[in-house]
């Protein structure tokens, strides 16, 4: 391989690095990981060279969610992390219904598009794999069947089969907190801090993180005046289930401005964490915003 072809190919698989990177971070819910993922396919592609390859990103494509598979085959399926608020949410309005409305459907695989990584630990590798590529990436059921080595009824199969699961796992992850969160958020409006007193146990956690870094509030009373203080009248609030937590995303002018999660036990609130950095609430683009 010549100097000019080895140029050529590595702009051609930079061409392809976000998408790649955005499918194995989706299966393996890390950055790091994904990386890995992708700089592994991209040796195999110059071991390989460009003879005998038909379309470049569909080979990229079998070959990354190949390295994925058998990642999650070796090490086990990554259990998600609470209130890591970086792995992303998803809207709660995307899991209620029997599913059988192509609309709901759609609506999943919106919502999990942006979710990236969220109690996907529910699923076996093969049902992420199909779930992923196919509902969220919209890669043929054919062309994922021919990357999981099944046939195409078996990978529809295996879809179906995540979306169930995925339903069942949100809805009981948001119930159970739900309503705690909703009355937080509505004393929050009322600058009720009595209320938020009663809502709050009393050595709750406020874990923020800020454009100037981590920052930890600690007790009922600290927490409930500090989040009176933050009341806007133009700020929405949308139900979101972060990492599996209860949760929201409060946007201005639909715009994310920050996500915010809710660790419950016993009906109290013993710790929220939050992100307000605008550097990466810029990479959430809510498309279920109005």
């Amino acid at each position: 391989m010549t100097v000019t072809d080895e140029e050529e190919l590595a702009a051609a698989f930079e061409a392809q690095r976000s998408y790649l990177h955005a499918i194995a971070f989706r299966l393996l819910g890390s950055h790091a990981d994904a990386d890995d993922a992708v700089q592994e396919a991209w040796l195999r592609l110059v071991r390989n060279g460009a003879d005998g390859i038909g379309e470049l990103r569909g080979w990229l494509t079998t070959v990354t969610v190949r390295i994925c598979l058998d990642a999650l085959r070796k090490h086990g399926v990554r259990r998600e992390q609470p209130l890591e608020l970086e792995v992303g949410m998803l809207p709660r309005e995307a899991v209620w219904g029997s599913g059988t409305d192509p609309e709901e459907e759609v609506l999943l695989a919106e919502s999990v598009g942006l979710a990236l990584y969220v109690v996907m630990d529910a699923l076996t590798p093969a049902e992420r794999v199909a779930f992923v590529l196919h509902d969220v990436f919209e890669v043929p059921f054919d062309g994922v069947a021919a990357i999981l080595g099944r046939s195409t009824a078996a990978t529809k199969m295996l879809a179906s089969r995540a979306r169930g699961r995925l339903r069942t796992r949100v809805a009981a992850a948001d119930a159970a907190g739900r309503e705690v969160v909703d009355a937080f958020f509505e004393a929050v409006g009322k600058g009720d801090v009595a209320r938020l007193l009663t809502m709050l146990a009393p050595d709750v956690e406020l874990r923020a993180q800020t454009p100037g870094g981590a920052v930890t509030i600690r007790g009922a009373r600290n927490i409930a005046g500090q989040a009176t203080l933050f009341r806007n009248a133009d700020a929405r609030m949308h139900p979101a289930l972060v990492d599996g937590a209860p949760g929201a995303v409060i946007t201005f002018g639909g715009r994310p401005a920050t996500v915010v999660a809710f660790t419950i036990v016993d009906g109290l609130i013993t710790v929220i964490g939050s992100m307000t950095d605008p550097a990466r609430l810029g990479q959430v683009v809510p498309a279920w915003v109005e």
